[in-house]
C-alpha cells in the first residue's frame, strides 16, 4: 500500500532536535512526573500503586480505571464507549482502517492533520476536500460541506479545535454538521486532541460524541494534558463501533503500557487541575503572541480561539519552507512552514510552550523578518 509522505512529521523529524527555540511544538508545555504528582496530590501515594505492578501486558482495551476517567471528560459516555489506543495518531489510524473501504466517500477539511485525508486516500476512498479559508475565520463553510456530503457518504472528518488554525466550532456549529451527516447516513469523526484549552470560559467545548450516535471522538494525553511521552490516546464511540475497532486493534496494539495507563488515569482523574494549568499557559501565551502580531508589519492572522497553534500570514517573496529554514539557520527558531500543511504563504506557530521561550523566539523571528524587509 502506497501512502503520501506525512509532510508535517517529516519536517519535525528533520529539524526538531536541531533547533534552540521550538515554536513548532503543538503540545502544552510538557509536565514532569514531579509536577504531575504535585498537581494530583499523589506524590506520596504513587508508589503504593506502582510498586506492585507486574510488568506484563495490561488490560487489552485499557484499564477500567483509565476508561472511566476518559468517559468522565464527556457528557453522556461510559466505559463501554471508550477504547484506549497508542496515542491519538493510533486512534485516528484505527478508525479510518475500520470504517473506510475502497470507493467510499470521505469528506475532510483542509488544513488539518494529514492522517485524515492521506490514510483514506491510500485505502482507495473517494476523498473530497473542503478547504478552510481565512475570510471565514478558518471555519468550515456549511454550504461547501453540504455539497460534498451526499447520500451514502461513509465518513466526514473534522478537527476541533483545529490544527493548525486554532479555529473553534461551538456546539451549535457542530450540531449543524451533525444534521448534514445524519441526513446522509454518514459517520462523523472529530479529532479532539486540543479539546479543553479554549481561550474563553468554560474552556471546553462540546464533543461530537455527545451529539450524534454515529459520531466518533478521538483524544489523547499529548496536547491539552501535556503528557505526550505517555503515548496514550483513545476513541469514544458507540459500543457497537468500539467492538469493531477492537477487532482491528488486535492486529496492531495488544495493550498500552501499564505504567502509561496508570499515570494517564491519575492525570485524568484530576483533569480540572491539569487543564487549569494548561489554560493558564495557553491564555497567557496567547496574549504575548497577540501583542507581537499587532506590532509586526506584514504579519496578519485570525486569532485562535482554541488549541495551541495559529497561522501567521506573511508578505515576503519567499516560500514558507525557505523562510523557515533561513529562520532556523540564522536564529535557531523553529516554526512549521505552511507548505507542510498545504497552505503556502503562512507559518504555523505553536504558542503553548514556556513563556520565556515564546517571547525570545518571537523577538528573534521579528528581527529575522525585519532584515528581509530592509
Amino acid at each position: 500500500m502506497k501512502i503520501t509522505p506525512f509532510a508535517v512529521e517529516q519536517w519535525m523529524n528533520e529539524y526538531e532536535t536541531r533547533c534552540e527555540h521550538n515554536l513548532a511544538e503543538t503540545c502544552v508545555e510538557s509536565l514532569t512526573v514531579e509536577h504531575l504528582l504535585r498537581l494530583t496530590g499523589a506524590r506520596d501515594s504513587l508508589m503504593e500503586h506502582l510498586a506492585p505492578l507486574t510488568l506484563t501486558y495490561g488490560a487489552i482495551e485499557g484499564s477500567d480505571r483509565l476508561r472511566a476517567a476518559v468517559a468522565a471528560l464527556y457528557e453522556h459516555q461510559d466505559i463501554a464507549n471508550v477504547l484506549i489506543t497508542h496515542g491519538a495518531i493510533g486512534a485516528n489510524h484505527l478508525v479510518h482502517h475500520t470504517l473506510v473501504e475502497p470507493g467510499d466517500r470521505v469528506v475532510s477539511v483542509l488544513p488539518a492533520y494529514q492522517q485524515h485525508y492521506s490514510i483514506p486516500e491510500s485505502i482507495g476512498a473517494d476523498v473530497r476536500i473542503v478547504r478552510l479559508r481565512e475570510d471565514t475565520g478558518w471555519l468550515p463553510d456549511l454550504d461547501d460541506l453540504a455539497a460534498q456530503i451526499t447520500d451514502g457518504t461513509k465518513l466526514v472528518v473534522l478537527t476541533n479545535p483545529n490544527n493548525p488554525t486554532g479555529s473553534l466550532m461551538d456546539r451549535d456549529a457542530l450540531q449543524k454538521v451533525v444534521d448534514l451527516c445524519d441526513a446522509a447516513g454518514a459517520w462523523l469523526l472529530c479529532d479532539e486532541v486540543y479539546r479543553g484549552i479554549d481561550q474563553a470560559d468554560p474552556g471546553t467545548t462540546a464533543s461530537v460524541a455527545d451529539l450524534y450516535p454515529r459520531a466518533i471522538s478521538t483524544g489523547s494525553m499529548s496536547k491539552a494534558f501535556s503528557a505526550a511521552g505517555l503515548r496514550l490516546g483513545w476513541v469514544v464511540a458507540s459500543p457497537e463501533l468500539i467492538s469493531e475497532l477492537t477487532i482491528h486493534r488486535d492486529y496492531t496494539t495488544i495493550s498500552v503500557g501499564m505504567i502509561d495507563d496508570l499515570l494517564a488515569a491519575l492525570a485524568l482523574e484530576h483533569a480540572d487541575a491539569v487543564l487549569d494549568r494548561s489554560r493558564a499557559i495557553v491564555r497567557g501565551n496567547h496574549a504575548i503572541l497577540s501583542d507581537w502580531v499587532e506590532g509586526q508589519p506584514g504579519i496578519d492572522w485570525v486569532a485562535p480561539r482554541g488549541g495551541t497553534t495559529a497561522l501567521l500570514r506573511y508578505d515576503l517573496p519567499l516560500s514558507s519552507r525557505d523562510l523557515c529554514v533561513d529562520l532556523l539557520r540564522e536564529t535557531g527558531v523553529m516554526l512549521t512552514p505552511g507548505s507542510a500543511l498545504e497552505v503556502e504563504g503562512y507559518l504555523r506557530i505553536g504558542y503553548a510552550n514556556n513563556p520565556e521561550v515564546l517571547s525570545r523566539g518571537l523577538r528573534l523571528l521579528g528581527e529575522c523578518l525585519a532584515r528581509r524587509r530592509a
